[in-house]
């Protein structure tokens, strides 16, 4: 077990101490706040982010909601995967849901996003319906790509993917953070990466060209613990990733507190209109192998993943925090799960049932406004005709 998740394993310990502490001043102003239990670990910033976090009743509801959705969302993905409905890689999001939505909603509706491989959670956050991520990767018309980018390859508005070559999209997102500056437009953009990628060089090369130029831009680190398989302790030399930018300024958040995730999320994002770029470590981890392919067993112990589920999950301890201190009751929580497990059957039904593209559409969206009669010769012995 790598360092920073035992210190975290061993913080979350003292959760139930934390939640007595609640009860008696949530149930008076329909709101929970408390402290948390472990403060946020800082580089070269003189002052964090606050260590008193809160939210009121509504937000808690949408909160849970939307880490729910998304879980379910990749069980389903996981078992649509085994039938052999789903095809190519995919790299499932279960247990990291606390740092899509508890970034998302430090975030403006105008900031962006840009990420890597481990994209379904993000993608449904950044606003395509369930459907449209489902759908996507079993192929289908009604996904977000139409069903031609895949597990890899999810757009919408403001979120620029899913990005298949690791690293890779951290440079473009400080190119997107240019864009913002440039157009004197006041928003960041997040570019996540994992803790495999941190080792990247083109990582360090966007760390820099940001600090030059101070871009709005927040790079985040989702340290999963494991990579594509390898502990972060056996392959990465310094595992403090949050100091990694060096003069760049950093911050390690526990990544399974939803709260805590948007109070940090804040912090960056003012500092990063004002200040340039500012690094952002998120504990976190992933239930899954790094894919489908990899069982996740190899490389650490089934005690460790179902300690982390007991003691850390984002889902049932935030349900925990918000039921006990009487901010909500368990049967609107259930009333959630009912409400998500049925949106998803029929999620599920449709990505296995709406039509394919036609072939012909397969050179389509490949150029802008191209010229009528264009003709894209492909990799066989046909030549297609571009229509748009």
């Amino acid at each position: 077990m790598n360092k920073s998740l035992k210190k975290f394993i061993f913080t979350s310990d003292r959760l139930g101490q934390a939640i007595r502490s609640l009860s008696l001043s949530s149930k008076s102003n329909n709101t929970i706040s408390y402290t948390i239990d472990k403060a946020y670990d800082l580089h070269r910033l003189e002052q964090g982010p606050s260590l008193e976090v809160s939210c009121n009743k509504d937000e808690a509801l949408e909160f849970y909601r939307k880490m729910q959705s998304i879980r379910r969302l990749e069980t389903a993905s996981g078992n649509l995967y085994k039938d052999k409905q789903i095809r190519g890689f995919c790299h499932l999001y279960s247990g990291q849901e606390a740092v899509c939505v508890g970034m998302k909603a430090a975030m403006d509706q105008n900031d962006s996003v840009i990420t890597a491989y481990r994209a379904h959670g993000w993608t449904y956050i950044m606003g395509v319906p369930l459907l449209g991520v489902l759908a996507e990767l079993t192929g289908r018309k009604s996904g977000c790509a139409k069903g031609k980018g895949g597990s890899m390859h999810m757009y919408t508005k403001n979120f620029y993917g899913g990005n298949g070559i690791v690293g890779a999209q951290i440079p473009l997102g400080a190119g997107i953070a240019l864009k913002h500056k440039y157009m004197n437009e006041p928003n960041v953009c997040v570019a996540l990466y994992g803790d495999g990628a941190a080792n990247q060089g083109q990582v360090f090369e966007a760390y820099n060209m940001a600090k030059l130029w101070n871009l709005p831009v927040i790079f985040v680190c989702e340290n999963n613990g494991y990579a594509m398989g390898t502990s972060v302790n056996r392959g990465s030399a310094s595992s403090d990733f949050y100091t990694r930018g060096d003069f760049v300024p950093g911050i390690r958040v526990d990544g399974m507190d939803v709260l805590g995730v948007r109070e940090a999320t804040r912090f960056a994002r003012d500092f990063a209109l004002t200040n340039g770029p500012i690094l952002l470590e998120m504990v976190t981890y992933r239930y899954s192998g790094h894919s489908m392919s990899d069982p996740g067993t190899s490389y650490r112990k089934r005690e460790e993943v179902q300690e982390v589920r007991q003691k850390r999950d984002p889902i049932t301890t935030f349900s925990k925090r918000i039921t006990e201190a009487g901010l909500v009751t368990s049967e609107e929580l259930k009333e959630i799960d009912n409400a998500v497990r049925a949106e998803m059957q029929e999620v599920e039904r449709r990505a296995l049932t709406d039509p394919e593209l036609d072939v012909q559409e397969l050179y389509n969206d490949v150029y802008y406004q191209p010229e009528p009669n264009f003709k894209v010769r492909g990799c066989d012995n046909f030549i297609y005709e571009v229509s748009k």
